[in-house]
């Protein structure tokens, strides 16, 4: 099992900045792709960026150019750095940690689970 906690949201004017945290914890589990989802009122949830073991990073097309996502592998913490921020990017962002128990890798068994944080809102002012 992994706890998922965020951190790091608030209220920004416009052109703004604010940095995200997303910190696992847990024992025993080896994470590999960890992601940032994000919710508006009514919208459905939508995938902003995804960051591999390796440090492979991909990006929604509006995000690209103005958020950069970032992992700290030894304290299991990934990070979303978000510049030049618009209202559009107001809502609650989710942290979506990929992970597979150690024991089931070492029974040959790898099932990989998906654990979310709360969220953590953010608001952008015009």
């Amino acid at each position: 099992q992994l706890h998922v906690v965020e951190s790091g949201g608030g209220l920004v004017q416009a052109g703004g900045s604010l940095r995200l945290s997303c910190a696992a914890s847990g024992s025993r589990m080896q994470i590999n792709d960890i992601s940032w989802y994000r919710q508006a009122p009514g919208n459905q949830r939508e995938l902003v960026a995804t960051i591999t073991n390796s440090g492979r990073s991909t990006y929604k097309d509006s995000a690209k150019g103005r958020f950069t996502v970032s992992r700290d592998n030894a304290k299991n913490t990934v990070f979303l750095q978000m510049n030049s921020l618009k209202p559009a990017d107001t809502a609650v962002y989710y942290c979506k940690v990929d992970a597979i128990a150690i024991a089931d890798i070492l029974r040959d068994k790898p099932s990989q689970s998906s654990y979310w944080g709360q969220g953590t809102q953010v608001t952008v002012s015009s």
